[in-house]
């Protein structure tokens, strides 16, 4: 275990004047505690006097080492302190101690032993002692380190987690940096973030693992011992993920777009130590950017929490509810009130997917609510949301009137700050109660409080979901189309970004209120940036770099998939051309999809449920001319490129 691994700019201080031993070592545990591995201060200083109660760690020639093992420390670390004056730490030799280390073990090892032994091997190297007390800064003091080890190790590789890759026996927790990357769908975002990340760190010569928060669940998951001996974590997440695992530890939250474009430079914020400390409140799942996000960030972020664990739901049901129509078209059903239950086939495919929908809603507020309260958020957001597709259960209070997805919406806001506020109150209950708060007290206090709440609300968000819903099926066909090019337009803006999930929460919505030419064009927009890229690239090779050329057939399959996210590498080298270009392009798909009135019932999967499109080949016809243009448009900007 090599000492600069251990050893963070946080827990040295160079130039130390401690007045005598105890002041020392109470500086010793403060840089320690500035480290991010110690869970209880006092605890942890307890045992580095009950040791030094045996006999002082001062070993003369200057060199004190004071060290303990104890519960209160997460993983192994180091704490360095230069003091030029000297101080009398009570050594054999009775000289005064002026190059302190202090050690932080576990209880569950000879850790301690290990890093002990290394360093009396290294400092007993006078010029190297020398050299330490002469560090002009924090960077020269850990680099003359290194280069010692390097010296008197010089087989040893230049981190353990490099040697594990290479296929050595080494154990898992030698990353010196952790990541966590989700985005709301948990399709591009997450994993193009990972990626950029890891190469990053392979370029830099930093060993790092990322963990994915994708649509198929967590991947990769970072384990007790890799946080615990870490040097700091990365979270680029546009979702909630789980942070009470990293408390005490540091951390830098940001978005997953940083994760894609400055990954250098979020991991040199790790190495060079200035990410906070993360302290977890015990109140709700965190994640995303930094602790004084605005208002506005932190609702959005709740948002597509909630949309990114509904997205199942929506496209299981909908592409089985649309398999049941297409079933019943290819048998010649006559599309009455009963289309799509006419064939046993059909009726079977209908029911399941129509289970699904109905639980749509429900789990969009309940992941609202948990983003927002932790688990506590998750059963009045799951109980609000159902209550919004069924309407009051009291008629003489509120009527039957089912709210939708606004209504949902709403439940899962108005429950999750709820349960907040319901935990704030219950502080002041007596410590005995602690035990009965989630499991009886929380529950009870929030499912009584959302079914009176959801009573009052239901009618009015009823109201406006239904004049939503009449607005949608009323509109001309000249309006539907320009609806249709400003959402195409919007997929296309930033590509992932706000506006993106925004026309697609929107397209959602239209899903729920029965208006399925929406999500067509939604689907249609996001489809045609990479397309568009990925010919232009094909058919006016010089306009593009050859990286750029190289990677082009990628977006093919990206585009085709609905992964928008693929043209984000050529907007941001060239945003002042492609984004237009791309605009335009999907603009006119979206509308020429709605001329053509082509419905969708599923709001993923691309080329993979064109089946299900109504009126497919139209469809075809308007991604091929939104592409097209999207390409000509990126031939007439963009400038030729020396070859």
């Amino acid at each position: 275990m090599r000492i600069v691994d251990l050893l963070g700019k946080d827990s040295i201080l160079l130039g130390g004047m401690p007045k005598n031993k105890a002041e020392a070592i109470d500086t010793l545990v403060e840089l320690q505690v500035k480290g991010g591995k110690i869970a209880d201060k006092e605890a942890y200083r307890k045992g580095i006097l009950a040791r030094e109660e045996q006999g002082s760690t001062a070993v003369g020639e200057g060199i004190a080492i004071p060290h303990a093992k104890s519960e209160a420390v997460k993983g192994p670390s180091l704490a360095a302190m230069t003091v030029p004056e000297g101080v009398d730490y009570e050594a054999l030799d009775d000289e005064p101690s002026n190059l302190l280390f202090m050690i932080a073990a576990p209880n569950d090892g000879d850790v301690h032993l290990e890093v002990l032994s290394r360093l009396m091997t290294i400092l007993m190297d006078e010029d190297f002692r020398a050299k330490l007390l002469g560090a002009k800064d924090k960077d020269e003091f850990i680099k003359i380190i290194d280069d010692m080890e390097k010296e008197k190790y010089p087989d040893e590789p230049a981190n353990a987690a490099n040697a594990k890759n290479e296929g050595n026996n080494v154990s898992d927790s030698a990353y010196r940096v952790l990541a966590v990357t989700a985005c709301p769908t948990g399709i591009a975002h997450t994993y193009m973030a990972a990626e950029a990340l890891e190469k990053a760190g392979k370029k830099m010569g930093i060993s790092i693992k990322v963990e994915t928060n994708g649509s198929g669940g967590a991947k990769n998951v970072l384990t007790k011992e890799e946080i615990a001996a870490c040097d700091g974590i990365i979270v680029a997440a546009d979702k909630a993920v789980e942070m009470s695992r990293f408390d005490g530890k540091k951390v830098y939250k940001t978005k997953v777009s940083d994760g894609i474009k400055i990954p250098e430079e979020l991991i040199n914020k790790i190495e060079a130590g200035d990410a906070p400390v993360y302290h977890h409140s015990g109140e709700a799942v965190s994640g995303g950017s930094d602790d004084d996000e605005t208002f506005g960030r932190r609702i959005y972020k709740q948002l597509m929490n909630g949309v990114s664990n509904m997205l199942p739901f929506v496209v299981a049901g909908g592409i089985f509810i649309a398999l049941a129509f297409l079933i019943d078209t290819i048998a010649g059903a006559p599309q009455d009130a009963g289309f799509g239950t006419h064939t046993a086939a059909a009726e079977f495919l209908k029911t399941i997917g129509g289970y699904a929908f109905n639980f749509m809603v429900p789990v969009l507020a309940a992941y609202i609510g948990m983003s927002i309260a932790d688990r506590p958020g998750f059963l009045v957001g799951l109980v609000g949301g159902y209550l919004a597709t069924t309407g009051s259960t009291f008629a003489s209070v509120g009527g039957d009137i089912p709210s939708g997805f606004l209504g949902a919406l709403f439940a899962g806001f108005a429950g999750g700050y709820l349960m907040l506020g319901i935990e704030k109150l219950c502080d002041h209950m007596p410590k005995a109660l602690n035990g009965i708060k989630p499991v009886l007290i929380y529950p009870l206090a929030g499912l009584g409080l959302i079914a009176v709440i959801m009573c009052a609300v239901n009618p009015f968000m009823g109201m406006i979901n239904t004049g939503l819903s009449n607005f949608l099926n009323n509109m001309g066909d000249s309006s539907k189309i320009v609806l249709g090019c400003i959402l195409g337009g919007m997929m296309s803006i930033d590509m992932g970004g706000p506006f993106n999930k925004a026309a697609y929460t929107f397209g959602i919505t239209a899903i729920a209120a029965g208006s399925y030419d929406i999500m067509a064009a939604v689907m249609i927009g996001g489809m045609v940036p990479p397309i568009a890229i990925a010919l232009s690239t094909t058919f006016f090779k010089n306009r593009w770099t050859d990286e750029e050329r190289k990677n082009g057939p990628v977006n093919y399959v990206m585009g085709l998939s609905f992964i928008t996210e693929g043209a984000i590498p050529y907007a941001a080298a060239d945003p002042l051309r492609v984004i237009p270009s791309c605009l335009v392009g999907a603009a006119v798909a979206g509308g020429l999809s709605m001329a053509f009135n082509c419905t969708l019932m599923a709001p993923h999967g691309g080329v993979f449920v064109f089946a299900v499109v109504s009126n497919w080949p139209m469809y075809i016809v308007s991604l091929v001319i939104g592409s097209v243009v999207g390409m000509m448009l990126l031939a007439l900007l963009k400038k030729k490129v020396p070859q």
